[in-house]
């Protein structure tokens, strides 16, 4: 019966179309969708043509088979009635209590049509929801996010827990999002590179604290920071921080965390989009007013101008949660660290960042031009290294061209320093924005720049890591010998708390 309904809806060549239309995009769809659960096919633009492009054409051909019947029946002047009856024969048009076998037909093909267009519906969005889709469907646009994502500490969350969250609201308004980015890529309409940061992210308390909740932040964090001088050994020295994570619970509001606890409100407003300098930052106070600091080098903005205010929240600081673009000489420190980067190849960390740091136009360019200066440098003054060491010479060439595909992406205008990271306070970032002899309040009095308020400091640049664990003694030099009493009095105090 289906063969003959399918011969008997063929009236013409757009309800002929339709009909192939419908049936080979059922049975494609069938194909590619048995050959990805078989792990054969697991490239995201397959999985564009299996979700989007033949439920495309499905939907067409559906529309072309009753277009074409009307299209014939104004071509003829004839009714529907009269037409049918051309193509199927008396028994299939003859009425029965239960409906003329040609009715039957049409619907049970449309529940089997409405069941096929629920699953392909539901496959495409658990499709779409995959960070493979995400990083890879735009391969061109999203490739830096896609490999900083895939590095990143988040790099097993899903993209749409961050970017869309959840309920319906989120997600329409990420799918139509979604429909202006497809233009975007399609049509290169976007900015290079990507700006930041993003205005339409759900909030942070619907996503990021789902799983890191600030009431249960508690107790303090140790970090232990290495760097390394660009001397022959590549010696080291340590940066040692308690961090004061603090929490956000009602009535123990501490630490960095203190920014968001609900009792504590920060809303700040930013000269631009980037948020980097601040036109003023207000903090909510015991009695529940709020306490301004203006930033005295700048002058009010006029009264017609209202400035975008915003509620400080996780993202503020943690504004590279994920997509982690690194520093060059941090980069280096941290794979020399992890023993990447042999150290004791004669000036090691010097040459790997003087390869990092070249002028290079493309990523084929700069992975040439990463060797021939680290191999460079080691044939000209070492020679005889190049046999004995020649495989810690191939790991540097190796993790140095890994950091540069990481971070640089000059197709995209990803140069260092393009997406700068709020955690900490490097440069005049991070913390320092709000945190500056800048910001004051009507009295003259800044934001405190303590040191203290955050992290407690046990070693700064020093041979050891926990230097300043013990009292100094008497050989040791003026300031540094009151700083790291100083800081010795403050950690224990800290400790007791």
């Amino acid at each position: 019966m289906y063969l003959a309904f399918l011969r008997g809806a063929s009236a013409n060549g757009f309800s002929r179309l339709g009909v192939i239309l419908v049936t080979s995009a059922v049975l494609c769809f069938i194909g590619l969708e048995l050959l990805r659960v078989l792990g054969i096919v697991t490239n995201a633009y397959i999985g564009l043509i299996t979700y989007l492009a033949f439920p495309l054409l499905f939907i067409v051909g559906l529309i072309l088979i009753p277009f074409g019947w009307w299209r014939w029946s104004r071509r003829t002047g004839r009714p529907i009635r009269e037409l049918l009856s051309r193509r199927f024969t008396e028994q299939d048009l003859a009425v029965k209590e239960a409906g003329s076998r040609l009715i039957r037909t049409v619907i049970a093909l449309t529940l089997l049509n409405l069941i096929v267009l629920s699953v392909v519906s539901l496959r495409t969005v658990q499709f779409m929801d995959k960070a493979h889709f995400c990083g890879t469907a735009c391969h061109q646009v999203m490739n830096p996010e896609w490999t900083t994502y895939q590095q990143s500490p988040h790099a097993r969350v899903q993209c749409v827990e961050c970017h869309v969250g959840e309920g319906t609201e989120a997600f329409v308004d990420a799918k139509l999002n979604g429909l202006w980015q497809i233009i975007s890529a399609t049509f290169k309409l976007y900015d290079k590179p990507i700006p930041t940061p993003v205005h339409n992210l759900r909030p942070a308390r619907e996503t990021c604290e789902k799983c890191h909740w600030p009431e249960m932040f508690l107790g303090n964090r140790t970090v232990n920071i290495a760097h390394y001088d660009t001397d022959e050994a590549s010696t080291p020295s340590y940066t040692t921080l308690v961090l004061k994570v603090g929490t956000g619970r009602t009535g123990l509001e501490n630490g960095s965390h203190w920014h968001v606890a609900e009792e504590n409100e920060v809303r700040y407003a930013a000269v631009d989009d980037q948020r980097m300098e601040m036109l003023w930052v207000d903090a909510r106070q015991p009695d529940g007013n709020f306490k301004r600091f203006r930033n005295a080098n700048l002058q009010p903005p006029d009264e017609k101008t209202k400035p975008d205010v915003r509620a400080m929240d996780c993202v503020d600081c943690h504004n590279r949660a994920t997509h982690i673009y690194e520093e060059p000489e941090r980069a280096v420190d941290q794979r020399i660290q992890r023993e990447l980067i042999d150290r004791s190849l004669p000036y090691a960390k010097k040459i790997a960042l003087g390869a990092l740091m070249g002028s290079y136009s493309d990523t084929a360019s700069a992975v040439r031009g990463i060797e021939a200066h680290i191999r460079g440098f080691y044939r000209e003054h070492y020679p005889n290294l190049l046999g004995p060491r020649g495989m810690a010479i191939d790991g540097m060439v190796e993790t140095v061209t890994g950091i540069y595909r990481r971070n640089l992406h000059p197709y995209m205008g990803i140069r260092w320093g393009s997406y700068p990271n709020h955690l900490g306070h490097a440069g005049e970032g991070g913390c320092f924005r709000c945190h500056n002899p800048r910001m004051v309040d009507d009295e003259g009095k800044s934001i405190s720049m303590d040191c203290t308020l955050c992290h407690s400091i046990l070693a700064y640049d020093e041979p050891a890591p926990y230097a300043y664990l013990f009292l100094p003694d008497d050989t040791t030099a003026g300031v540094k010998r009151y700083m790291a009493k100083y800081l010795w009095e403050e950690f224990s105090k800290a400790a007791t708390q």
